[in-house]
């Protein structure tokens, strides 16, 4: 299952030209500056811009970029970032759910709208999806970590809820107020994670065939596109022979 997982795969191994890699750092050091901002710029003392640094490093955001994303937080003259989520359905009938940093809402959610519009998808009302997914922390570990027996005793130790395990690596979830804790106690059994971070997990999911994949990537893709966009979430689930033919697209 897990789309959501599925996706950034998709992303990962199609790899980043140097646009989109741009555009990724950009968000990446959006959030370390709002995490800062909102708290401590120390991130041993503020988890939430700990959790955004660990999150850049994983994505080989260089560390002056991260510092002068922290340093932006204290000049006092900085651009004034809401958080705003929106929530629709894409082809198919998948929900989607995307959240923006924005100094603008009339504009962010005049972007949003249009793109759900123009790749076969609808805007809907705060709530209208929200009900498919559970806020989740989820930490991800490579194979390397250890084999799934390890990791899944070092998940119970840490308190974490659930563990998959697979040939790509293992995907750690737990209750969305216990990740810095969770996370915390995992790095000292396991060492540094890939990605630490809070997710919107589906409780369920629909079916997507190759075409409607096919549509649904041209949704996600146009949104991530977004400069005000952070994550895109969905509830997609699709076969393995699916997948592979995505890959081969």
């Amino acid at each position: 299952m897990a789309g959501h997982s599925k996706w950034a795969n998709i992303q990962h191994r199609k790899g980043r030209q140097d646009a989109a890699r741009s555009k990724l750092f950009s968000k990446l050091s959006k959030e370390i500056t709002v995490a800062a901002k909102m708290g401590d710029p120390d991130p041993e003392k503020n988890p939430r811009l700990r959790m955004a640094v660990k999150e850049a490093k994983s994505n080989s955001v260089p560390k002056d970029v991260i510092e002068r994303a922290i340093k932006k937080s204290q000049a006092g003259d900085g651009d004034e970032y809401e958080e705003i989520r929106y929530e629709g359905y894409g082809p198919g009938g998948v929900a989607v759910i995307v959240e923006a940093m924005t100094d603008n809402r009339n504009r962010t959610a005049s972007s949003v709208r249009s793109t759900f519009s123009k790749n076969g998808g609808n805007m809907g009302e705060t709530g209208s999806v929200q009900f498919m997914f559970e806020r989740k922390g989820e930490v991800v570990y490579p194979a390397e970590a250890g084999d799934a027996d390890t990791v899944m005793m070092a998940a119970i130790e840490a308190g974490a809820e659930d563990v998959e395990s697979g040939e790509d690596g293992h995907t750690i979830w737990c209750a969305d107020t216990d990740l810095n804790d969770v996370s915390t106690a995992l790095e000292q059994e396991l060492g540094e994670s890939e990605s630490t971070r809070l997710v919107w997990r589906p409780t369920t999911t629909t079916e997507m065939d190759f075409e409607g994949m096919q549509k649904l990537m041209k949704l996600v893709e146009a949104l991530d596109d977004d400069d005000d966009v952070q994550r895109v979430t969905t509830n997609f689930e699709a076969s393995d022979e699916v997948m592979a033919q995505l890959q081969e697209a």
